[in-house]
């Protein structure tokens, strides 16, 4: 383990990185909430012509999301190889997301109070210290900003029904 990260967990999402748009593959259950998702975020906050950060935007499948709802959208991940399959995304979507291989705590120290919405979702179980990433989060946000944070609980039972 190195900085707010484990090391394993994202050599694990670097090897599945090839199949993040693959809506029958791995992960497939982000594909079918972020419908669910997108909307809540619109019940309280609107998107169009705002500043959203999604923080651990793995491929891009809620990135691209916002973006197609007029979101100016930054995306942080620490998965080179996720990254570049977001990336590569764009160019079969058509839309425009400023992806970037940052850490939030690194991100918050250069951009605070710069985002009128930032979104963390089911990342917070994949790290160490999951408050020095809420903490950063709230750096990043304008004054009356909205922060969505969703994860799984850290059970057997959560990981059993949530992953497997």
């Amino acid at each position: 383990m190195s900085a707010n990260h484990y090391d394993t967990e994202i050599e694990q999402f670097d090897g599945q990185a090839a199949f993040w748009w693959d809506a029958e593959g791995p992960f497939k259950t982000l594909h079918q909430v972020n419908p669910t998702r997108l909307q809540y975020i619109k019940q309280f906050t609107r998107l169009a012509q705002q500043n959203v950060l999604d923080v651990g935007c793995g491929g891009g499948i809620l990135s691209e999301s916002l973006a197609q709802s007029d979101a100016t959208v930054t995306g942080l991940d620490l998965s080179e190889a996720s990254l570049q399959t977001a990336k590569m995304h764009l160019f079969e979507s058509g839309l425009q997301v400023d992806y970037q291989n940052i850490s939030i705590e690194g991100f918050a120290a250069e951009n605070a109070s710069s985002f009128d919405v930032v979104t963390c979702l089911e990342m917070l179980e994949h790290v160490p210290d999951p408050e020095s990433v809420i903490d950063a989060c709230l750096q990043t946000l304008k004054p009356g900003g909205w922060l969505f944070l969703s994860t799984l609980n850290r059970t057997p039972k959560a990981m059993v029904l949530g992953i497997f």
